[in-house]
């Protein structure tokens, strides 16, 4: 079990998965212990993904738990593999995030173009301009066990191999799983590694999620004003930001999941969902704040 208490700082990060080297979608939010408002990190800096994986393994405040807004992994459960039919199908997730980096060599800013290319992971991809994989299933797509909880809440989760549309997350998923071989054994990632009792923590977090518990109302979980932002934040007990009226929701995503990690991780059952067996943690992982 964590002991949430000895988190000094909280971190919520916007990620992306756009081609390219700078994303103005990827904003890094900080807050500490208390009730003083999250802050943006480098809030005029455009990020690259590199500069943000360098941040997290150099310049990481103390005892900080970080929230990626990603999918840590691909569903597999559903049909016992991550990539049926193909031979190179990892068996759990840290062979799927070294998997991806190798194909994915030659790709640089850590993006995952080859990946989504490749012949045989494309496959089970829905891609742009209406390709879609012959092994996609209809519909919805393919679900973790993990999206099955946020369903249950009420949530609208999409799946990590749609890589399509507004709401996917499946290109800053692959993009985010190159980082995370990198983080991998240098810092604990929740929950496919024990947690050690001191130090930072990752692990993945849904920011639809961090709005819905903070009382902004479904549908309207992307926040383009400061206004709105701070009645978020004062649902989650936490001080406002500095009222500059409009604000990008990249921005808000990352300030109020910075503060929605200060209060959800001093809740026991949250590291402890009902589904998340030491299979499920090592194989798919979990978004944290999914029962």
């Amino acid at each position: 079990m964590v002991d949430a208490p000895r988190f000094r700082h909280f971190a919520g990060i916007d990620w992306s998965g756009a081609v390219g080297e700078r994303q103005k979608g990827i904003r890094v939010a900080l807050c500490t212990n208390g009730n003083s408002a999250p802050a943006l990190v480098r809030p005029k800096h455009i990020w690259s993904r590199a500069e943000v994986l360098d941040w997290i393994m150099h310049d990481l405040p103390p005892d900080t738990l970080v929230g990626l807004d990603l999918g840590t992994a691909l569903p597999f459960f559903d049909r016992s593999g991550y990539f049926p039919e193909w031979t190179q199908s990892p068996p759990d997730a840290r062979a799927l995030w070294a998997l991806v980096d190798r194909i994915c060599a030659g790709d640089p800013h850590l993006s995952a173009t080859s990946f989504v290319d490749h012949p045989d992971a494309s496959r089970h991809f829905r891609r742009h301009g209406g390709r879609v994989g012959d092994l996609f299933p209809p519909g919805r797509g393919r679900w973790r066990l993990a999206e099955h909880a946020q369903a249950a809440l009420g949530l609208s989760p999409v799946s990590n191999l749609n890589l399509v549309g507004a709401a996917q997350v499946g290109k800053s998923s692959l993009t985010g799983m190159r980082m995370l071989h990198r983080l991998s054994g240098a810092i604990p990632i929740w929950p496919f590694d024990r947690d050690p009792g001191h130090g930072s923590v990752v692990l993945e977090i849904y920011t639809t999620l961090a709005a819905r518990e903070a009382g902004v109302r479904a549908g309207r979980s992307k926040l383009r004003d400061t206004a709105a932002l701070n009645d978020a934040l004062a649902g989650l007990g936490s001080e406002p930001v500095p009222d500059d009226g409009t604000i990008d929701d990249h921005s808000s995503d990352a300030l109020l999941s910075a503060a929605w990690l200060r209060v959800a991780a001093a809740r026991p059952e949250l590291w402890h969902p009902s589904a998340l067996t030491p299979e499920v943690a090592r194989i798919e992982g979990w978004t944290f704040g999914a029962p």
